[in-house]
């Protein structure tokens, strides 16, 4: 569950802590980053016709104690997280969810079934620590419990942030720590993986099958009382679709899921600006995920104002003609070292103009931004990023990895693909094309006709250079490390960009060769291999240490949002009959069924390259909701909002004699 904030309440469904990253209440400090655990977890026992049922569930070094997940009848995540346990003759309900727009979560608990009345006591474990590092009780010290009316505040030392809980039950405060907590799935990864907890005292409560209220416990970093978040109704994760906004009804379940899911990554960046978290519960604001993902997350869903704000927010942040790559997460420097995620920038901005017509914006504000990005990549900009003779963009640099395939271990980059990247100029030609539509749309001839020229020979130089003959499919990489003439031949989906974006860069004849390399190739019900099995250095399964799960990750590893560049491709390549787009659909079907089976109700970052397709990495990841989505929404369905996205995206070749206006 998300606050709109970076803030979220993560747990196992049996609420066994498994993750540095669980927590009832996980606040962010400085949103949407710099995030800390504050209430690990409710520990609730009940008393039922004269026994004692524990319906927690921990893991310890020795054993699994106690067995409440015994106890567990059944799990909802939606609207509100909702668990229901069966305890004797009595059923007791707990709800959770967090108040949008601030660091504050609320838990029920309810008696649905049962007539006598179920005495219930509640064990609060509670931390201050940010959530990447795990803490001892020497490390944390004793905090100071202050008594308030209708609950207590904890403060610790050491700058650590202060919070409370609020409730309408009695308090008996009996101060203990829990000690090592295991947390398995840190384990299994090789870090550190203990921790304790802080238990104050014990909350108590009676619940009645006629007290619709039963017992409400709140956990704020500010003054939220019990009573106000009673009244706070809003749908707190989640958005419901207004078909209005878009101009159809959708029955599509896999398009309502996903739509649905969207909600919790677009969050506030500081008192007034709108960001993307890329993943919960690790990842902060990245540029290239951010604008990969603001169409699905943003456009499809008709939160036109929320891609304006983003839009903006990042054209404030763009430095020698490029976005940040991330925004740490302590509160450093923007990191500028990526070659794509300014590309993808102008590639949002111009579905922003498609899906609203916003031209006023575009011409006001973000234009100049344009201009200044493109005027940067001619000249030439950080870690070699340059216009080369043959008109593509050449880049790349030891010691990074400015691609999407961005994995680095400390003494080496694991696919640091120097030279002329094919999704990189893929992205050039099409930003220089959406510069030369805003440029015609505004009257410069000259400039229209500048970005227009650099169009049409980065066009010749990646027709000529990066058709692979051999294989029928493209080039990975040309000119690598810089040696004129020297390829990567190894297939993989990069090449599957030349197609799908609004001005593909590839003849229109190569299309199907490509799309049924990658689909032989790379496809699978999960996403697509970052490496063919055939490849040298292909990695089969994501696990291991961080070493050997880094080695892995495009290598081999699923990627879900892939799918989406797949799917327009494929619809691109052969056409948008009833047929060509029931094949498409089948493609996501897949993900169905992982709905259910990671991140409950969304789409994880990566999946293993062989079956059953285990996923890994982040469990609720941004452009794994969002690409899906998107290609579904626009080019399965074709459900735009806009004509003209589906005219443009699908026109038959990537050049023409004059510049395209915006609204083509």
């Amino acid at each position: 569950m998300t606050n709109g904030r970076g803030g979220y309440a993560m747990a196992a469904v049996n609420q066994m802590l498994t993750r540095r990253y669980h927590g009832l209440l996980v606040a962010a400090v400085n949103p949407p980053v710099e995030r800390y655990v504050l209430l690990a977890k409710l520990e609730a026992t009940a008393i039922v016709g004269g026994l004692t049922y524990e319906l927690a569930t921990n893991d310890y070094p020795e054993a699994v104690h106690p067995h409440g997940y015994r106890l567990l009848e059944s799990f909802s995540p939606r609207p509100r997280a909702t668990w229901r346990w069966r305890v004797g003759e009595a059923l007791i309900e707990q709800t959770l969810w967090m108040i949008p727009g601030e660091d504050s979560t609320a838990v029920q608990y309810r008696l649905v079934e049962g007539e006598s009345a179920v005495p219930i006591s509640i064990r609060p474990l509670c931390t201050s620590r940010h959530f990447h590092h795990l803490l001892n009780y020497r490390d944390l010290g004793p905090p100071t419990v202050e008594e308030i009316a209708d609950g207590f505040r904890l403060a610790w030392s050491a700058g650590r942030p202060a919070w409370q809980l609020s409730f309408n039950a009695e308090f008996k405060s009996r101060p203990d720590w829990y000690y090592q907590f295991v947390l398995r799935e840190e384990a299994v990864r090789g870090y550190d993986s203990t921790q304790d907890l802080f238990m104050p005292g014990l909350i108590s409560a009676e619940l009645r099958r006629d007290d619709p209220k039963g017992l409400v416990i709140v956990a704020s970093t500010q003054s939220r009382t019990w009573r106000e978040a009673m009244t706070r109704t809003e749908t707190p994760s989640g958005l419901v679709l207004d078909s209005r906004r878009i101009g159809t009804h959708i029955s599509n379940a896999l398009h309502s899921a996903l739509t649905s899911a969207t909600a919790d990554f677009v969050v506030a960046r500081g008192a007034a600006g709108k960001t993307v978290i890329a993943g919960y519960p690790w990842f902060g604001d990245w540029g290239r995920d951010t604008f990969i993902s603001l169409p699905g997350l943003c456009l499809v869903t008709g939160r036109q104002a929320d891609a304006r704000a983003i839009i903006a927010a990042f054209s404030e942040h763009v430095r020698e003609g490029m976005i940040p790559n991330r925004f740490p997460d302590y509160g450093e420097a923007p990191a500028y070292n990526t070659v794509d995620a300014t590309l993808w920038y102008i590639h949002a901005i111009d579905r922003y103009l498609a899906y609203t017509g916003d031209w006023a914006f575009i011409a006001d504000k973000i234009l100049p931004v344009v201009a200044d990005i493109l005027d940067a990549h001619q000249r030439g900009t950080r870690h070699n990023i340059r216009v080369d003779s043959d008109g593509l963009l050449s880049a790349g640099e030891h010691g990074f990895a400015l691609t999407w395939m961005d994995a680095k271990l400390p003494d080496h980059t694991v696919t640091p693909r120097i030279g002329k990247p094919v999704e990189v100029n893929a992205l050039w030609f099409n930003a220089l094309r959406i510069a030369a539509s805003f440029a015609d749309r505004a009257g410069d001839v000259a400039r229209a006709t500048e970005w227009s020229s650099a169009a049409e020979r980065c066009a010749a130089g990646f027709n000529a250079r990066f058709w692979n003959a051999a294989r029928g499919c493209l080039y990975d990489v040309v000119d690598v490390e810089g040696r004129t003439g020297e390829n990567d031949d190894r297939i993989r989906p990069n090449q599957l960009l030349a197609i799908s974006l609004t001005h593909p860069v590839l003849e229109r004849r190569r299309w199907r060769d490509v799309v049924d390399v990658c689909q032989r190739d790379l496809w699978t019900p999960m996403g697509l291999r970052t490496l063919a099995p055939t490849e040298p250095g292909y990695r089969p399964r994501y696990d291991g240490d961080m070493a050997q799960r880094d080695t892995a990750y495009h290598q081999g590893t699923v990627w879900p949002w892939l799918l989406g560049p797949f799917v327009s491709a494929y619809t691109r390549a052969y056409g948008s009959t009833p047929q060509a787009r029931a094949t498409a659909q089948s493609f996501l079907d897949g993900l169905s069924a992982h709905l259910k089976e990671a991140g409950i109700g969304g789409v994880s970052e990566v999946a293993d390259a062989e079956a059953p397709h285990r996923s890994n990495g982040c469990p609720w990841q941004a452009w794994s909701v969002a690409e899906p989505l998107r290609a579904l929404h626009e080019d399965v369905l074709m459900l735009n909002t806009a004509p003209a996205i589906h005219q443009a995206a699908h026109r038959a070749e990537p050049i023409s004699a004059a510049p395209q206006t915006a609204q083509q």
